[in-house]
């Protein structure tokens, strides 16, 4: 079962405080979904004391998968924080899931993280995903380190993944430790240290015996430790190491591990550590590498800072006693104590009982609109998963968690009420897979209003439309994955609701010129109805909208019924013609027409305008308009090919494709109909790797085997 949410905390469970930034490590894991992220973080938490035994992603009794959708879906959807302590060093585990869909909670994990530490499987290798990631993360500088997992499955091939790993991520990706094999010359029962030369030997369990290495075991590590050596020293502020090296001196382990972490920390040095969660190898390793390698808060540039309008302000220092500014890095709802906010603090200390200023800016396009509101917070929270512990504050460089916020959305900047400021959010992508969804009945309506908001403020990858044409609410999401987690999680807050087809804002407009001749003559005792007008209509230019021109002669029309006749036309244009689409791009001249003393009216008019344009589109040609994209694709240079080849067979028109560093970018112009499942299917078509973005240009005609199509369904549907 799930772990509920408590305020009191686990039992026998002490959170971790700190009061020294240089003292806390933030360290996001990364990989893809099945590389044991979750299963080594509970590893960790066993192995340090923090929880009394492991729990199983399969049963959903893990610390970071709590999320009920997680659970039921057997796979981690969200970012959870998991915080120990090893060597007096507080170390802020930070889980994220690794489907793609999912990026947005990647994202905040590293706005969140200090370093990331890559989660890669020794049975499945590194994937075209991964490697995504691992630019992503070069692209903002974060130190990275590897962990080498599932060294215990039947399959598991260290050698292989540690060389995909480093064909992969490039120069600089180098083991620290040695696997050692035991008797039955398979299972790995121990690690040698490369540099320090200590053997670690966990064949009794963990913790692990340590010991120096013994004369046999330094021959077969020879070479990897000279390469290993030689990259260290490469990287070395000391200039005479290296002639000292070529030498031939031999270089004393104290001068070679100081550099090694200063490396690591810098960015310019990735270890490879070898870790199995089952049998407890290398936690120890791995912990000592986070406490010793991992930068400190104080090590890692702050972002950008301005007033709430936008004013310039002074660079953050990550200073305990500095101005107070936070930032929410995810949001969620828990029926047990209301909203949950996860924050990083990035400068000052916050508090128990202190009152907060919360700025949200920017995210307007998303369904956030720009909010700024004065709250309190009661207590401050350490986080472990579902899990919170009060503590007495949190200061600059920890991570937190905060309850029952009225405001505070993720990527929300919190600041002192006396000094408002605001921090630079956070690229997030644009979500590109609309689902359409209509609550099952009347009364559902504002139970769906509500959990959409809450979703929506929780997630920024979610975005919420309705719209105007369609009259659809839509959500956008990144994928099936994320819309799937989505609906389950209305759907487990009482939301009874269906999907429907997401529709596409087609348009009508005339492609020849017609005429109509519109009759409302009633009269069935005392006052009657009478209007008659005749219209011509001719189409105009893409984008010139609607015209309405008054050329009646002799008042056959009387002049204060013809602001009738166009607003009869007007309303008409709006509903359609053909397909139920509004009408677009043209130009409707009256010249003609009649009216009685005593039966005409405003009403009738309108009426007999609207007749007369329908009467015109039974003899002229209506056109369906569809609206075409223009969409920038990015691939792997391997893929361009084949998503060309796709997006000829979407009706799309190449406009061309460039190559850079890091892959191709492909651009075309393809009609929007066409790209309503393109999120799914271009990652299909390219192993995950391949991302777009899509802009609106222009509507244009539709191919007339189309055009009746909706016609038909349209005329169905009626």
């Amino acid at each position: 079962m799930a772990q509920k949410t408590s305020e009191k905390g686990l039992a026998g469970a002490t959170a971790p405080v700190v009061t020294d930034p240089g003292r806390v490590r933030n360290v996001v894991l990364v990989g893809h979904s099945g590389s044991g992220k979750t299963t080594l973080v509970e590893a960790l938490l066993a192995a340090t004391g923090s929880i009394p035994r492991t729990g199983t992603v399969a049963d959903g009794t893990t610390v970071t998968d709590h999320d009920p959708a997680a659970i039921r879906q057997q796979r981690s959807v969200a970012l959870a924080c998991a915080p120990l302590t090893h060597q007096d060093v507080k170390i802020n585990l930070l889980d994220t899931p690794g489907y793609a869909d999912f990026v947005g909670e990647l994202r905040a994990g590293l706005r969140a993280a200090d370093a990331a530490l890559f989660v890669v499987s020794a049975v499945d290798g590194v994937d075209d995903s991964t490697v995504a990631l691992w630019e992503e993360c070069a692209a903002v500088g974060m130190p990275r380190a590897v962990a080498i997992t599932r060294l215990d499955h039947p399959r598991a091939d260290y050698e292989q993944t540690l060389q995909d790993c480093q064909d992969a991520f490039g120069e600089n990706v180098m083991p620290i430790y040695q696997p050692m094999l035991g008797d039955d010359g398979q299972s790995i029962v121990g690690l040698l240290g490369l540099v320090t030369l200590r053997v670690l030997d966990y064949s009794d369990g963990y913790p692990p015996r340590a010991g120096e290495a013994e004369p046999e075991h330094l021959n077969p590590i020879a070479d990897d430790r000279n390469t290993l050596i030689e990259g260290i020293i490469a990287e070395s502020e000391d200039e005479t190491l290296m002639d000292r090296y070529l030498g031939g001196e031999l270089i004393d382990t104290d001068a070679l591990v100081p550099d090694l972490e200063k490396a690591v920390a810098r960015g310019n040095f990735y270890p490879v550590i070898p870790v199995c969660a089952g049998t407890g190898v290398g936690l120890d390793a791995l912990l000592d590498g986070l406490v010793n390698g991992a930068p400190s808060p104080l090590e890692h540039d702050l972002p950008v800072v301005t007033g709430t309008d936008g004013s310039p302000r002074p660079p953050l220092t990550c200073d305990p006693a500095g101005p107070l500014v936070a930032e929410v890095v995810r949001t969620t709802i828990d029926r047990h104590v209301g909203r949950v906010s996860l924050v990083r603090v990035f400068s000052g200390t916050l508090r128990p009982d202190q009152t907060l200023h919360v700025s949200g800016h920017g995210m307007a396009e998303r369904g956030h609109p720009d909010h700024d509101a004065d709250e309190r917070v009661a207590h401050v929270y350490s986080p472990l998963g579902a899990q919170l512990r009060e503590v007495p504050q949190a200061v600059a460089g920890d991570i937190c968690a905060i309850t029952k916020s009225g405001s505070a959305e993720t990527g929300d900047t919190l600041s002192s009420k006396d000094d408002p400021l605001l921090m630079e959010p956070w690229r997030m992508p644009e979500p590109l897979l609309p689902i359409a969804v209509v609550a099952k009945t009347r009364s559902d309506e504002d139970n769906l209003a509500k959990n959409l908001g809450r979703l929506v403020a929780g997630d920024p990858t979610l975005r919420l439309e309705r719209n105007a044409e369609t009259h659809q609410l839509v959500l956008w999401t990144m994928g099936e994955s994320h819309a799937d987690v989505v609906l389950d999680r209305l759907r487990s807050g009482g939301v009874e609701l269906d999907t429907e087809p997401v529709k596409v804002a087609l348009r009508e407009t005339f492609g020849a010129g017609a005429k109509g001749h519109g009759r409302h003559v009633k009269q069935s005792g005392g006052h009657g109805q009478y209007a008659v007008c005749d219209i011509e209509v001719q189409p105009l230019p893409r984008g010139e909208g609607f015209q309405f021109v008054d050329k009646v002669v002799g008042g056959a029309v009387p002049h204060n019924y013809i602001p009738s006749v166009e607003k009869g036309v007007r309303a008409q244009l709006e509903r359609g013609l053909a397909a139920g689409y509004p009408v677009v791009d043209l130009k409707v001249t009256l010249y003609d027409g009649k009216a009685h003393s005593v039966d005409s009216s405003d009403a009738a008019f309108q009426t007999a305008g609207a007749q007369a344009l329908r009467a015109a589109a039974e003899g002229g040609q209506i056109t369906l308009l569809e609206p075409v994209d223009e969409i920038e694709v990015r691939v792997p240079d391997a893929y361009v090919g084949a998503v060309m080849s796709d997006l000829s067979g979407r009706r799309g028109r190449p406009l061309g494709s460039e190559s850079g560093g890091d892959g191709s970018l492909v651009r075309a112009e393809v009609p929007a109909t066409e790209l309503v499942r393109y999120a799914v299917e271009l990652r299909a078509i390219t192993s995950g790797t391949g991302t777009f973005t899509r802009h609106y240009i222009r509507h244009e005609p539709m191919p007339a085997h189309l055009a009746d199509a909706v016609r038909k369904e349209h005329a169905a549907a009626r």
